[in-house]
């Protein structure tokens, strides 16, 4: 609520106090927090009168009585006459906190004064997120979680065998033991604070004649041996497992575009339970409501609509609208803000987010500025929430949770925060259509999912192409089940699920060490060899680069395969700037055009 004043005791006799505070915010903080920014009426008289010929009931600023037997009629007040309509007071309780309930009444009465302890302390805001490594314990994933670890970062893996992976990354390695193919061991609290993905899981290859246990023939390429599949298929890794995987990681990674938590975009649409809460509640007669116009929004369409009249009447001044609390908490951790469409009015306006369920608590606002009649975007960041209640600052709040929003308000007030006032505020009518409200990924959007696949993967059904001069995966995709179809249908599943990402192509994978020159590529036409270091190298510079954000491309090295890479541990080569290559990408190439090219017409 804007501005209500509080009792820091409940006398005895107290009900239902529409002035009195019943949350225990008011033990929480300083008293100088809870101060009202609304001047009291002098104590020497009564604050309200009841019209009718019922008894009157005294105002006094640290007690107050009210009895729960409904009046009918209005209640007016002394200073400037306007009725105070007690009917719409019930309702607006009624809308947020349900049927009354004498039982339930005297349970929250007792709860509240003997101020129970809370079940566990608030925890704060993440500041970074943890990038989970899949396939890590693989030539490539091994390399990443070593690379990651020294840059001092969050790291998560998620590997199949869990002794194997202890032995190989160490002991206090932070694991998930599940397997992409098996849906059910990818269990959603497991990757809770994953933020960012580098996926270096692949179907298993290896000669036919067998391998050591340290897969040194393999480590060689498939060039130098027979290969066969091991283990599962092509179909259940790079299909089936990624769509396992997109699915147990889309949460906590977030969209490209965003998520929609209330509105109208397109043929998407979510609507939430909007409710007027107004001045009403502390005496006031300013009025608003919320409603769908079917034919208001920016292209003819439906957007929401929060209209009223505003009034400082009986020491009122605000409107506002809020949802009832969520059943289930929105989780918005993976973005970094909200973004309001709506239409303005010139107005300056407030949302308040928050994240417990108590009636009346710390929301953490914003206020916002808007352009008379235009449609606009208002991007408001998690980080410019500042944590208020009843109108003034809580400076002791505990940082704001975007994985706990519990229920929104938008707000038209004559008070800011802190004494100040609302610069643009006027009495009257008002309204402000709201299309939607998203929370959105800030600029510059770079990858969240980073998947290495290989090239070649469009080659196999390529019109016209010469297969005795392409890598064996090529010659032998029906052999070896598909797999670099399959790997064509992973990397389609992650362009169309909306998380920001790259996809990372190598040529021949070796056990070189990095640092040769390097050819990026796009189209999928060259072959080559590269080195499983730089690749691990460029999978972690990608997740900080825009210029790879929701790019394919493929990578090799300047050095022929008949030519040994070595480097001189004395005189090591520098350390490549790889937004230089990154910078040449371009969007929307897969190597898939030519199949989608029309004929040219004779």
């Amino acid at each position: 609520m804007e501005c209500i004043s509080c009792s820091t005791k409940l006398p005895s006799s107290t009900f239902l106090n529409p002035r009195a505070s019943s949350s225990p915010i008011d033990r929480r903080f300083p008293n100088k927090v809870l101060q009202p920014g609304l001047p009291s009426s002098p104590r020497s008289k009564p604050f309200i009168r009841l019209n009718d010929g019922l008894n009157p009931f005294a105002y006094q600023q640290r007690s107050s009585y009210f009895s729960l037997r409904t009046y009918k009629g209005h209640i007016y007040a002394e200073a400037k006459k306007q009725p105070w309509d007690l009917g719409r007071f019930f309702s607006t309780l009624y809308f947020f906190n349900g049927p009354p309930s004498p039982a339930k009444f005297f349970e929250f009465l007792i709860e509240k004064l003997t101020g129970p302890t809370p079940s566990e302390p608030p925890k704060a805001m993440e500041t970074s997120g943890i990038v989970l490594v899949a396939g890590a314990t693989g030539g490539v994933g091994r390399r990443v979680v070593d690379i990651l670890r020294k840059k001092g970062l969050p790291v998560r893996v998620l590997v199949r065998n869990e002794e194997k992976a202890r032995k190989m990354l160490g002991p206090d390695i932070d694991m998930i033991v599940g397997d992409i193919t098996k849906e059910s061991t990818l269990v959603p609290k497991y990757f809770k604070g994953v933020r960012k993905v580098i996926n270096a899981a692949s179907v298993i290859v290896g000669p036919k004649e067998g391998d050591t246990p340290e897969r040194a023939k393999y480590s060689q390429g498939i060039k130098f041996f027979e290969p066969e599949i091991k283990g599962d298929s092509p179909e259940m890794v790079e299909y089936i497992g990624m769509k396992n995987l997109i699915n147990s990681v889309k949460e906590g990674v977030g969209l490209r575009n965003g998520k929609l938590i209330y509105g109208f975009e397109g043929s998407l649409s979510r609507e939430l339970p909007w409710g007027a809460l107004d001045d009403v509640v502390m005496g006031g007669v300013s009025e608003s409501t919320f409603q769908v116009d079917p034919t208001g929004g920016e292209n003819g369409g439906p957007t929401g609509l929060f209209k009223g009249v505003v009034s400082t009447a009986n020491n009122g001044g605000f409107t506002s609208i809020r949802t009832r609390n969520f059943s289930v908490p929105e989780d918005v951790s993976a973005y970094n803000g909200l973004e309001l469409r709506l239409k303005g009015d010139g107005r300056r306006y407030k949302l308040i987010v928050r994240t417990s369920s108590d009636w009346d608590t710390v929301g953490y606002t914003a206020s916002f500025d808007t352009v008379d009649d235009q449609w606009q975007s208002i991007r408001l960041p998690f980080s410019s929430l500042r944590p208020v209640f009843r109108a003034r600052t809580v400076f002791d709040a505990p940082p704001f949770d975007p994985s706990k929003i519990l229920s929104l308000q938008l707000m038209f007030s004559k008070f800011e925060y802190d004494g100040k006032l609302n610069p643009t505020f006027v009495e009257g009518a008002f309204q402000l259509p709201i299309s939607s409200i998203r929370a959105y990924i800030k600029d510059p959007i770079t990858p969240r999912f980073v998947h290495v696949s290989s090239a070649g993967v469009t080659r196999p059904e390529r019109p016209g192409l010469d297969l005795s001069k392409q890598p064996p995966a090529v010659r032998l995709n029906k052999e070896l089940g598909f797999i670099l179809t399959f790997k064509l249908k992973g990397e389609d599943l992650i362009r169309e699920s909306g998380m920001p990402y790259a996809i990372v192509r190598p040529c021949a994978l070796t056990e070189e060490p990095a640092g040769a020159d390097l050819i990026f590529d796009q189209g999928d036409n060259i072959t080559g060899k590269v080195s499983r270091e730089e690749i691990a190298r460029i999978c972690i510079a990608a997740l900080e680069s825009p210029y790879a954000c929701d790019k394919t491309f493929e990578v090799k090295s300047v050095i022929p395969f008949s030519e040994p890479f070595s480097v001189d541990p004395e005189n090591p080569p520098p350390e490549k700037d790889y937004n230089l290559y990154f910078k040449t990408l371009k969007d929307g190439i897969t190597g898939k055009e030519v199949f989608e090219q029309s004929p040219v017409p004779l």
